[in-house]
């Protein structure tokens, strides 16, 4: 019966843990409803299977269930392309799954690291974390030999430029693909990027950081 209780306990804290990551902290950011079942259903799979397996073979099936997490943790979805932070919040919940899930863990013990865990994703993808730095690829029609007119015409169509990486250059057709981070300009302080009826063509696929 004390057994019962404890896993009843874990359970408890395991799916509040997983319900604040995801419908508190990930979905009102990213809105990615596809990505919510995945989440929930990883985290809740994991948590069963190390619990089983910790009942059922004792030490050795917590190290089962820990061969398991290294499993999942190489798992590609490979349906939809998936952002870095998306990434961040898969790992967090195959570990709040494990840390729930491991039957000798006191619930003190687990309740405060699932806290930590919580805490930090909270705050590592807060919005107003680096809220104006932003990733872009950028297809100029024109290739700048000279850094400086390079680093000039990024600004002139996106903000600051803080780092840039020049992934093609096409002499025939006189393009440039540059991979660029950037801090776009604050409303209303008078540098806002060109419009598109400038004289370049910048084509961007957008993606913030």
């Amino acid at each position: 019966m004390d057994s019962l209780r404890h896993l009843a306990a874990h359970l408890g804290l395991d799916l509040a843990a997983i319900c604040l990551l995801t419908f508190a902290i990930y979905y009102p950011r990213h809105r990615r409803r596809d990505l919510v079942p995945a989440y929930l259903a990883l985290n809740v799979a994991l948590f069963t299977v190390v619990a089983a397996l910790a009942e059922v073979g004792g030490s050795g099936g917590t190290a089962l269930g820990f061969g398991l997490f290294g499993v999942l943790s190489i798992i590609r979805l490979r349906s939809d392309s998936v952002q870095h932070e998306e990434v961040a919040y898969y790992f967090t919940t195959l570990v709040l799954g494990l840390l729930c899930g491991l039957p000798h863990l006191r619930f003190a013990l687990a309740a405060t690291l699932s806290a930590v865990l919580l805490l930090v994703v909270y705050v590592a993808d807060h919005p107003r974390l680096f809220a104006r730095s932003r990733r872009t690829v950028v297809t100029l029609d024109a290739v700048h030999r000279d850094p400086a007119a390079l680093r000039a015409d990024l600004a002139r169509r996106l903000g600051e430029p803080l780092h840039w990486t020049v992934m093609e250059v096409d002499f025939v057709r006189d393009l440039t693909v540059v991979d660029v981070r950037y801090r776009e300009p604050r409303p209303g302080d008078g540098t806002a990027p060109a419009t598109a009826g400038s004289a370049q063509r910048a084509v961007p696929a957008w993606e913030s950081v």
